[in-house]
């Protein structure tokens, strides 16, 4: 089982100033720490239901091209990009770009967007979820064709694109990775099974995310795909990591790897002074049983 290092707050000791240093610092903790992924969160406002809504936020893909400049290995991407934030064509070009800089490292998370305070607060439309589902069909429909060797238009319901000229085209064969967050089980768990590299689930129980998973397995089996064919990984929102408890948490994992999770992706706990004082320590990593990565601060 992978691991993943979700950035989802930015508000640390020494204000603006020192996010640019602080952020470098925490990506050389993850590659060290012999992490897959780093990711940030795309939103304008921080999460009102998690943290103080004025809380520090940055632009994601600006943000992931600073992670990209330092850092070799680990795989980049938004966890998850709501669909209504950029015009698909963009949104291509934009991902393809942190793809080629990064030297074939980036991946396209996406949703259906959810958090509406942050679209009124910046005059950014926010259709219907119904409509939100169907923008998000035809922007990885979009995406897929400029990742291809077809240029042509694209004629959809929402989009209409004269041309899906994409160049230099991505560096990861096919493409970047998709993963698709959410598990709304008539709609979105069907889109994951048509589009997908990987699906991306709140791990909220193990009984849940056994449910959730039979759902992706049927929707597979009805388009014909084999559900081995999607990566299933989790965000981790349990409170053993809050807990700084390693055995509780690697019993959790344990469970979810018979499920056939292949990530965790975890968002580093709020200590005191975290992550500041942790990455000017070092993080240290050690591995247990099942293969299972732990980060904690040393």
């Amino acid at each position: 089982m992978e691991l993943g290092i979700h950035l989802a707050n930015l508000t640390w000791p020494g204000g603006p100033e020192q996010m640019g240093p602080t952020l470098a610092a925490v990506a050389r903790a993850t590659e060290r720490a012999g992490c897959a992924h780093l990711s940030v969160m795309d939103h304008w406002f921080q999460m009102d239901m998690m943290a103080p809504v004025d809380n520090d936020m940055l632009a994601a893909y600006t943000t992931l091209g600073f992670l990209a400049a330092h850092t070799e290995r680990v795989q980049l991407h938004v966890l998850v990009t709501g669909v209504t934030y950029r015009p698909p064509g963009l949104l291509a070009k934009i991902v393809t770009t942190l793809d080629v800089l990064s030297g074939g490292r980036a991946a396209l998370g996406i949703g259906a967007a959810w958090y509406e305070r942050e679209h009124l607060g910046l005059g950014v439309p926010f259709p219907s979820v119904g409509e939100r589902i169907e923008r998000l069909e035809e922007t990885l429909q979009i995406c897929l064709q400029m990742w291809s060797d077809d240029n042509g238009p694209y004629h959809g319901r929402h989009y209409q694109l004269a041309e899906t000229l994409c160049v230099p085209k991505p560096l990861s064969r096919p493409h970047p990775p998709i993963w698709i967050g959410g598990g709304g089980e008539k709609k979105l768990l069907k889109l994951v099974a048509r589009y997908a590299d990987v699906s991306n689930l709140i791990a909220t129980s193990r009984d849940e995310l056994a449910h959730k998973l039979e759902v992706l397995a049927r929707h597979c089996e009805d388009v014909g795909r084999d559900p081995d064919d999607v990566e299933k990984t989790i965000l981790y929102v349990g409170d053993a990591l809050r807990n700084h408890d390693t055995g509780a948490f690697l019993a959790e994992m344990r469970e979810y790897a018979k499920l056939g999770i292949s990530t965790v992706v975890v968002m580093p706990p709020r200590a005191v002074n975290a992550p500041v004082t942790v990455m000017r320590r070092g993080w240290q990593a050690a591995t247990r049983s099942s293969r299972i990565l732990f980060v904690t601060a040393s």
